[in-house]
C-alpha cells in the first residue's frame, strides 16, 4: 500500500528537495506589513529583507493553523488512495499538531479504509526537517508506513536542538524570558543558549558572554553530545547570519565531522519568534540528550 509523506513549513526544507521527493506541505501563516502570508516556497523567500525589517522594528505576528488547512491538504491524497504519514512541528511550542490530530479524527470517518500515522517530532526547523529526510530515505528503501512511524517516534528523543538568540527582547515578546531578564541580558551582551527539552518545549541550557563565545559553546555542546557523527546529517538554521553559520559549520568539522551539514535560512514563521541573527544547531545524540 502506498503512502504520502506530509509535513509543514516549519520543517524548513528546501523547496526543490520537497518537490523532487513528492512531500506535501501544510503552510503556516504570518502577518507581515499588514498582510497575511505564507512561505511555501523557501527559494522565493527574501530572508535578508525580512530579518532586516524586523531589526528595524517591523512586527510580525503568527496564528495557530486550524484543522481545515490539514483537511484541505490530506483529502486529495486520500481520494487518490494514499495512506498518510504526517511529520509535524512540536506540540510543546505550538497547537498546530493538535489541529492535525483533529483533522485526522474527522477524516477517519469519511475514509475508514485509509491509514493515518501522526508523528509529533518534538522539534521545529531542521529538528523536524531531518526526520522528514530520514522518512523519505526509509520510504524509498521499501520500509513500511508503520515501521517508519515507529522509528520516528522512538528516535525523535535523540534529536538535540540547541540555538542562540541575538536579542532577548524577541523571546520576551513570546514569554520565554521576563522583561527584566531580557533588558539586563541585552545590556550585558549575554547570549543564552536554549534547547528543546523532553516535551519539545524551549528551555535555557547555558549562557555565554558575547556572540563568538556563544557560537563556540554551540560547537562544544556538539562535541560533547553527538553520537556517530559520520553517519548523520547535521542541520544549521540561521536568521540572516550566514557568516556565523559558516563559522559554526567549520567548528563542527574539527573533531566529529558529520556525513553532511545542511544549512538553511529560518523560514519566517519560526524565525519571527526567535528573531534576527538566531543561530540553531540540530544533530542526533543519545536517547537522553534532551535532558542534558
Amino acid at each position: 500500500m502506498s503512502f504520502a509523506i506530509v509535513t509543514d513549513t516549519s520543517a524548513n526544507l528546501p523547496t526543490p528537495w520537497l518537490r523532487k521527493n513528492h512531500i506535501g506541505v501544510i503552510p503556516f501563516h504570518y502577518t507581515y506589513a499588514g498582510k497575511e502570508q505564507d512561505c511555501l516556497d523557501t527559494e522565493a523567500f527574501n530572508g535578508s529583507a525580512f530579518y532586516t525589517s524586523m531589526r528595524n522594528g517591523i512586527l510580525v505576528s503568527t496564528s495557530q493553523i486550524n484543522p481545515q488547512a490539514y483537511i484541505d491538504c490530506f483529502t486529495p491524497l486520500l481520494e487518490a488512495g494514499e495512506d498518510i504519514l504526517f511529520i509535524g512541528m512540536s506540540s510543546g511550542i505550538s497547537g498546530s499538531f493538535q489541529s492535525a490530530q483533529l483533522a485526522m479524527s474527522q477524516l477517519k470517518e469519511s475514509y475508514p479504509d485509509r491509514q493515518f500515522r501522526m508523528v509529533d517530532t518534538l522539534g521545529a526547523s531542521l529538528g523536524e526537517g531531518i526526520w522528514v529526510i530520514k522518512a523519505v530515505e526509509w520510504r524509498d528503501a521499501g520500509v513500511s508506513l508503520d515501521e517508519i512511524a515507529r522509528r520516528l517516534l522512538t528516535l525523535r528523543r535523540n534529536m538535540c536542538q540547541i540555538f542562540m538568540v541575538d536579542d532577548l527582547m524577541f523571546l520576551k515578546r513570546t514569554g520565554r524570558v521576563s522583561g527584566a531578564v531580557a533588558l539586563v541580558g541585552t545590556m550585558l551582551q549575554i547570549k543564552p543558549l536554549l534547547k528543546g527539552n523532553e516535551k519539545g518545549q524551549i528551555v535555557t541550557c547555558a549562557k555565554a558572554r558575547g556572540r563568538r563565545k556563544a557560537i563556540e559553546l554551540l560547537a562544544k555542546r556538539y562535541d560533547e553530545l553527538v553520537v556517530d557523527a559520520g553517519s548523520q546529517i547535521v542541520g544549521i538554521a540561521h536568521a540572516d547570519c550566514e557568516k556565523d553559520a559558516d563559522l559554526l559549520a567549520t567548528l563542527l568539522m574539527r573533531n566529529h565531522p558529520p556525513k553532511q551539514i545542511l544549512t538553511v535560512m529560518y523560514e519566517p514563521v519560526t524565525g519571527s519568534h526567535v528573531g534576527p541573527d538566531t543561530l540553531a544547531l540540530f544533530f542526533q545524540g543519545a536517547s537522553d540528550v534532551r535532558s542534558k
